[in-house]
């Protein structure tokens, strides 16, 4: 069995923290080589039989280096696949991703309407470098639905980011006619697989975030070790100590709450990981602001690197619900238990 230390070496010696956003097809074929799209498959299927942490361990290490790589649609899409039940197609679609062919799931929201004929029209959003892909698996309105990306009645637009690492697609569909056997799921079948999916998208882009954040931090803590001012290293100034130990503490907290709803992603509900997903991501949000802050005037220049972790932290923030929703979410689930518990008042 292959434990999280070792996971986390591997990635540390494929990815190198001095070598920010590698070119993303080389990248994207060094995690299939290095087995990363089987990590949570069992090993009946082929797979690692690693679960949600493992592969969260994954995606902390590749934040750190802001990864092009499109490997977490690419997992989101294949966990898709694996559990939906009665995909009669499941085993051929499973090879070909672990085989490193590209199928990312949506990760922002959709809707689809539905004509007469079956025929499909809308927009979904949130395909991440949807130009690898020969399909996309479409999760909007009630189903998952894998969708070619070179059939009439179908069109990809590019969505330009200030995160130059990660291409954005919108999908549109107008008049689609779906092909039955690529159906994954929907109706009864979708909602439960919806939740699984969100667990695992919760926790990867949480990861990402940290580990993101852990590299800003530790890159602008070196930056004061470094820099000078009235003859003394800015790392002496009492000031910027405390701020850094604030960043610190803020990233542990994050942390601390990542691991522990990785450990039992099963039994932890979708809201509560969808509030560690924008605690984290939030985190990163702080810490980067804080990261050009500190670096002072070479941290507002477009040669430093400064400026690419900070656009990896916004976008984070926009992925898989706001923060506003989950906190609103949150409270309720509050309220309703306050309720609960306390019913005559």
């Amino acid at each position: 069995m292959i434990d999280l230390s070792e996971l986390r070496d591997s990635a540390q010696k494929a990815f190198p923290v001095d070598k920010l956003v590698p070119e993303r097809d080389a990248a994207w074929a060094l995690a299939a080589e290095m087995g990363w799209l089987m990590i949570e498959l069992p090993e009946d299927q082929g797979g690692l039989g690693l679960g949600r942490d493992a592969a969260a361990t994954i995606h902390y290490e590749l934040g750190k280096v802001l990864s092009s790589a499109p490997l977490i649609p690419a997992l989101l899409a294949l966990r898709a696949i694996f559990e939906a039940e009665n995909f009669a197609d499941k085993e051929s679609w499973i090879e070909r991703i672990c085989g490193s062919e590209y199928v990312p799931l949506n990760m922002l929201p959709g809707k689809l309407e539905v004509a007469t004929d079956g025929s499909l029209t809308g927009k979904v959003s949130g395909f991440f470098d949807a130009d690898m892909a020969s399909h996309v698996l479409v999760g909007a309105s009630g189903r998952y639905l894998l969708v070619p990306t070179s059939a009439p009645g179908v069109r990809l637009e590019e969505k330009r980011l200030w995160d130059e690492s990660r291409r954005l697609f919108d999908l549109y569909l107008d008049g689609y006619m779906p092909n039955p056997t690529l159906c994954v799921a929907e109706g009864a079948e979708a909602a439960p697989l919806h939740d699984s999916i969100a667990r695992s998208a919760h926790l990867f882009v949480a990861a990402d975030s940290l580990g993101g954040a852990t590299a800003g931090l530790d890159m602008t803590v070196d930056y004061l070790k470094m820099r000078k001012q009235f003859d003394r290293p800015l790392a002496m100034f009492q000031a910027l100590k405390h701020r850094c130990a604030d960043l610190k503490s803020q990233i542990v907290s994050a942390e601390a709450l990542l691991w522990a709803r990785a450990a039992n992603s099963e039994s932890v509900n979708v809201t509560a990981l969808g509030a560690m997903k924008v605690y984290a991501t939030d985190s990163y949000r702080i810490v980067t602001e804080d990261m050009i802050q500190l670096h002072g005037g070479i941290g507002l220049t477009e040669e430093h690197p400064c400026h690419l972790f900070m656009k990896r932290a916004m976008l984070n923030l926009q992925l898989c619900g706001l923060l506003d929703h989950w906190r609103e979410m949150v409270g309720r689930e509050a309220l309703a238990l306050a309720i609960e518990l306390n019913p005559e008042k």
